[in-house]
């Protein structure tokens, strides 16, 4: 078998022992008890605000379904109205305009409520995940500061 040969020429860090360099540095290492902690922190601060949304969620739900039953019970009523022989057309247009604009200025409500109710949701969500977010930061500090958070060669570092 032939020898190749490097068409890039020489490698100028063939005899070079990387391993024994990077030995020599005092590279810190996390203190894995903290970093874990913090993990657990953090999944129960996403687990928490996944449930908030998702009970938001369930509400709007609900909360639209009810509106829609209610939709249904006036369309029934209105239609029973509209339908009552002894009313002179122009009554009934009147009748037809009047009940237009109940439903439009009903369904502008009914879609602020839910809107609301989402964002009130999310809001309470987002909430979770803020305030976690700031106390993970508060816990860096704290282990930085306290020689907790970084180790070199087995011994804690302090400020």
């Amino acid at each position: 078998m032939s020898k190749t040969t490097n068409p890039f020429g020489t490698n100028p860090f063939g005899e070079m022992d990387f391993t024994k360099i990077m030995g020599e540095f005092k590279v810190p290492s996390m203190d894995m008890d903290v970093f874990v902690q913090a993990q657990r922190k953090n999944f129960e601060a996403f687990a928490s605000a996944n449930q908030l949304a998702f009970e938001g969620v369930q509400a709007v739900a609900k909360r639209g379904g009810d509106i829609l039953r209610e939709a249904i019970e006036e369309l029934t009523k209105a239609g029973k109205d509209l339908a009552q022989a002894d009313q002179a057309p122009d009554a009934r247009v009147a009748k037809q305009a009047e009940l237009a604009k109940v439903g439009f200025e009903r369904a502008l409500a009914n879609l602020r409520e839910l809107s609301e109710m989402m964002v009130k949701a999310n809001g309470e969500a987002i909430e979770v995940i803020t305030h976690r977010i700031s106390e993970a930061l508060d816990e860096v500090k704290d282990a930085a500061v306290n020689g907790k958070l970084a180790k070199a060669n087995g011994k804690a570092k302090h400020a």
